[in-house]
């Protein structure tokens, strides 16, 4: 069916979406539906149940990469008028029970500047450095145990084990 339309299968390793990894989000998203059916009867059938899907994919399901908006949304320009009402709805709700905000003020996530799944790395970048480890060195050995005492061999209850782990 995606051949037609110029899609062809990829042959790079399982589980690597660095190929196109937002169709291979959305394929997942598909998948995982619970109206995908286990066979589809026909080709239309395909077609049928896919511009439905896509059709709320696009229109109606929130992205959590996107700030909870819709593909949509964000593709036609109304993403900063989204949060913005997102945002009068929260100081509406603030104003009115500022207690289930724990007395601070809510806001909209702001849209992404970028959005990746696998980020490219920037030729000529300088690579990051990692913190430089600490290591704890012992200076002297801790004391043994005196379990030679008879004062503290004894251990007949909590208050005996606690003794003998300070001896």
């Amino acid at each position: 069916m995606l051949a037609v339309i110029g899609v062809t299968k990829t042959h790079n390793r399982p589980y690597t979406s660095n190929d196109n990894p937002f169709s291979e989000s959305q394929s997942k998203t598909l998948k995982y539906s619970p109206e995908f059916p286990e066979r589809f009867g026909s080709l239309q059938d395909a077609r049928s149940f896919c511009q439905t899907f896509f059709a709320w994919y696009n229109n109606e399901h929130r992205h959590s990469g996107i700030s909870m908006l819709t593909p949509a949304v964000v593709h036609h320009g109304l993403a900063n008028a989204t949060i913005s009402k997102r945002n009068d709805i929260l100081n509406k709700a603030f104003s009115q029970h500022p207690a289930r905000f724990k007395y601070r003020q809510p806001l909209a996530n702001p849209l992404p500047d970028a959005v990746w799944i696998n980020k490219p790395e920037v030729k000529g970048a300088t690579p990051q450095v990692e913190a430089p480890t600490i290591e704890f060195k012992q200076s002297s050995p801790l004391p043994p145990l005196d379990l030679k005492n008879k004062a503290c061999s004894k251990i007949k209850n909590i208050e005996s084990i606690i003794s003998v782990a300070f001896c």
